[in-house]
């Protein structure tokens, strides 16, 4: 289950996203430009604990900034890429959320999972060379372009990446397994307790509070992606409240008792 968005860690500024979709070549940018404009390499990225495997040196850190040059901003609503391209690149989110989203044949959409800063898109398309999904921004965000076929070749010189992806590959079946899991085996209870206790889990990792975060998604967006109406899963979140389990204001919402959800 995988973006959405939390206030930003107190150690990290907040850096405002471009207005316009663009491609940014790190390289291309002038030295005169203040640094909290400029794409930041995986050497210097707050987020680089999240992304790559602790053990890369600094030299191959810096093989890495070579391969990953550019970045792209797309704005709330626009998509990153739309099922059936051509695949050519993988995605770490830089800034901002997404949310995977399939269509049905008779038109609706059904979201297959939520990425947040930290998490990687696109990894589906390597099977058959064409994305499975949409990639749909869910606010204004930044992702970090990663050229597939230049990562592979550093990959067979840098072994600790290679076991990366390997583990990154076999997170999305565990995913898509727990996912199995819980629209075929979960109350609707239990399916938005597990839904908040894992993004409050994702957010933890990434420095964010694990206890009070605001969603991008609409209640109607979480419903789709946990099998249920937007009436059930706004009645679980006002039962959740009663229960004092939860307090949701809005969008914001706060884990009060995290032992108490996990036992729902």
């Amino acid at each position: 289950m995988q973006t959405v968005a939390a206030s930003e860690p107190r150690h990290q500024a907040h850096h405002k996203v471009p207005p316009t979709a663009t491609v940014i070549p790190i390289r291309a940018v002038s030295p005169g430009i203040p640094a909290r404009h400029r794409p930041a390499g995986c050497s210097t990225c707050a987020l680089r604990a999240v992304c790559m495997p602790p053990e890369l040196t600094p030299d191959q850190l810096s093989q890495l900034d070579a391969v990953i040059s550019s970045t792209r901003s797309v704005k709330r609503g626009d998509a990153l890429y739309r099922a059936g391209d051509t695949f050519h690149s993988i995605y770490a989110i830089r800034a901002g959320s997404f949310k995977s989203v399939v269509m049905h044949r008779d038109g609706h959409e059904h979201v297959t999972g939520f990425q947040i800063a930290g998490d990687t898109l696109g990894l589906d398309g390597i099977c058959v060379g064409k994305q499975n999904c949409d990639a749909i921004a869910l606010e204004d965000s930044v992702v970090c372009i990663i050229p597939f076929a230049q990562l592979e070749a550093v990959c067979r010189e840098m072994k600790p990446m290679q076991r990366h992806i390997y583990q990154m590959m076999s997170g999305e079946i565990v995913r898509e397994s727990s996912q199995m899991m819980l629209l075929g085996t979960m109350s609707a209870e239990q399916r938005v307790a597990t839904f908040l206790l894992n993004l409050s889990k994702r957010f933890k990792a990434r420095g964010f509070s694990a206890a009070e975060f605001h969603l991008r998604m609409t209640r109607e967006e979480i419903g789709c992606y946990l099998g249920m109406k937007l009436e059930t899963v706004s009645r679980m979140f006002s039962k959740f409240q009663r229960e004092r389990l939860v307090h949701a204001n809005g969008k914001t919402v706060r884990i009060d008792d995290a032992d108490g959800l996990a036992k729902v």
